[in-house]
């Protein structure tokens, strides 16, 4: 039968409770961690020091 059935309910701790694939929370959870993951990538590449040639060439 359709409707709630509440022996299905899914009750997660630690980790899962944060990150999980059964709920809408759980699954927005991972897509911030993604988009996070890939801003801090993109961000270490641009502001990394850029290695730096002598000023001053030697004859």
């Amino acid at each position: 039968m359709a409707g709630h059935d509440s022996g299905s309910q899914h009750q997660f701790t630690g980790f899962q409770k944060y990150f999980n694939s059964y709920t809408i929370i759980g699954r927005r959870n991972y897509v911030l961690a993604t988009y996070a993951t890939v801003a801090m990538i993109v961000l270490y590449f641009k502001f990394r020091p850029k290695k730096s040639t002598p000023a001053v060439a030697e004859k």
